[in-house]
């Protein structure tokens, strides 16, 4: 038995086929272009998402000799904002990234007329560019001839998981699931259902968003004609984050995971209670079960870690690939005083700032380049002690809502479970693990975004039996016990950071 895995991520698609002993019988990857037309601004063309993922799933399926497959499953870079039209499944308009910033002024203006903390009650989230309602907002005003198709009902909306499920059955299915919807701003996290009111206030239609359909049970399947010949039952769908936590087998209340990927993002398992954060982090689903049930996460979202290397690397060639950043850091004892704030795209938890900027801080005419790349690994670290010291605090502190949380619970000093392209880097797992002072786990496969897809659709259709036979394939790879913390070179790093705020 095995599970074709799609991860849509912000820079490429990955595809995995995951065998019923939890290991990778084939991998494929293909990436896409980024578009950046103007400062802050980021767009894909879903045309080229889709390319992607049939390239990424037809390299996938060849390198591991074509085996029978008994279903698919979804994961993807979230809040992205995607429309196309419902009979041609044709984009009329460049995909919104998540990372686009160009909504800063409509949200600052919702602020303003006092609509932040109704909109926290609902939906758990912050009114940010971050999200996907401001998106279409901003499509509403700017495109109208693109929205008279979203307002007359030709054109569909949706996220990068609708777009996909729409692609891979030819435009019979229209669904997107709760972990996904519950970061567009349109969806009360507690009633599990999209939000007349929000709609109403961010001006979208609500006969254009998708069905919401469990994270987990088949909700359609693929055409063959569309897609490789394949008809497969489509049964596991989750935001990339969510995935990553279901994949890391983060099952139990108080259960914790970090994916550096682009960003990097912290999620705890919250259990059936939805915890209310007092200092920037973020309420979400988890998924949603068939039975309705819905588990959620306490999150810490931070926009730029991973693809501050990419910038060091493609931006200003100081390294030919990503894997050069390790031995190149270590070529030196520290960062020599500098400090990068890698604030490309805004600041995300906990300081919640979209005019801020990226600065580097401390040169002298003694920095080379590994200096640079050694401030890079240590932002990325001190950007996670930033969350978890707070999300840490805040768990220690709440009391009935958040049974399993806090000293209790264990979160206070349990191993964090880490994933994605970055977690390779043994020196960044060292830091980070000297930085939260709590030991850092690395599984035998990072790629857990993906395995999370393939573990929700495998429960979905009877591949596996229950989570704890998902728990049983989880294997360590290594683990990273903490040294000692370097409090003065944090201390320098937050007063950076305050130097960037409110920049744009």
């Amino acid at each position: 038995m095995s599970v074709l895995a799609i991860d849509a991520g912000t820079t490429g698609v990955t595809a995995l086929i995951v065998t019923h002993d939890g290991k990778i019988a084939g991998r494929g990857y293909q990436e896409f272009r980024q578009f950046f037309p103007q400062p802050g601004w980021v767009e894909h063309l879903p045309e080229g998402i889709w390319q992607a993922t049939l390239a990424a799933c037809a390299q996938a399926l060849a390198t591991a000799g074509n085996p029978a497959i008994d279903c698919l499953g979804i994961t993807n870079q979230r809040e992205t904002a995607v429309l196309w039209d419902r009979t041609t499944l044709a984009a009329p308009h460049r995909a919104i990234v998540w990372q686009d910033r160009r909504t800063a002024a409509i949200c600052a203006d919702l602020i303003a007329a006092g609509h932040g903390p109704r909109v926290e009650a609902l939906t758990g989230l912050r009114i940010d560019p971050y999200f996907t309602a401001t998106k279409l907002t901003w499509l509403a005003e700017f495109e109208p001839a693109v929205w008279a198709g979203v307002v007359d009902g030709s054109v569909a909306v949706g996220t990068v998981d609708s777009y996909l499920i729409a692609r891979l059955t030819s435009g019979k299915r229209h669904v997107c699931d709760a972990s996904n919807a519950s970061r567009t701003l349109l969806f009360d996290i507690a009633s599990g259902q999209w939000s007349a009111e929000l709609c109403d206030l961010f001006g979208v239609p609500p006969h254009a968003l998708p069905e919401v359909v469990p994270s987990t049970g088949v909700v359609g399947h693929t055409d063959p004609a569309a897609f490789l010949g394949l008809s497969l039952p489509v049964a596991g769908i989750a935001g990339d984050q969510q995935a990553a936590l279901f994949g890391q087998a983060c099952y139990s209340v108080g259960a914790a995971k970090c994916t550096y990927g682009t960003g990097s993002f912290v999620l705890v398992n919250t259990g059936s209670s939805i915890v209310r954060s007092r200092a920037g982090l973020l309420s979400t689903v988890a998924w949603l079960e068939p039975s309705g049930a819905l588990t959620y996460a306490l999150e810490g979202s931070v926009f730029v870690t991973g693809a501050a290397i990419q910038w060091l690397r493609d931006g200003l060639g100081l390294l030919d690939n990503a894997g050069q950043s390790e031995a190149l850091a270590l070529s030196v004892p520290d960062s020599g005083g500098v400090v990068f704030v890698p604030a490309l795209t805004g600041l995300g938890a906990p300081d919640w700032d979209p005019s801020a900027r990226g600065a580097i801080f401390g040169l002298t005419r003694g920095t080379t380049r590994a200096h640079l790349l050694r401030a890079a690994l240590e932002a990325i670290a001190f950007e996670v002690r930033d969350v978890m010291d707070v999300m840490t605090a805040e768990a220690a502190g709440l009391g009935g809502d958040a049974t399993g949380l806090g000293a209790g619970g264990g979160l206070g000093a349990a191993p964090l479970r880490v994933d994605g392209g970055a977690s390779a880097n043994d020196l960044l797992l060292q830091l980070q693990a000297d930085q939260l002072e709590r030991p850092v786990e690395r599984p035998v496969i990072a790629e857990t975004t993906a395995l999370g897809a393939a573990f929700l659709a495998g429960l979905g259709t009877g591949v596996w039996s229950s989570r704890d036979e998902l728990a049983a394939t989880w294997r360590l790879d290594r683990r990273f016990d903490p040294g000692q913390r370097d409090e003065t070179a944090h201390a320098r790093w937050r007063s950076a950071v305050e130097r960037t705020k409110g920049w744009s």
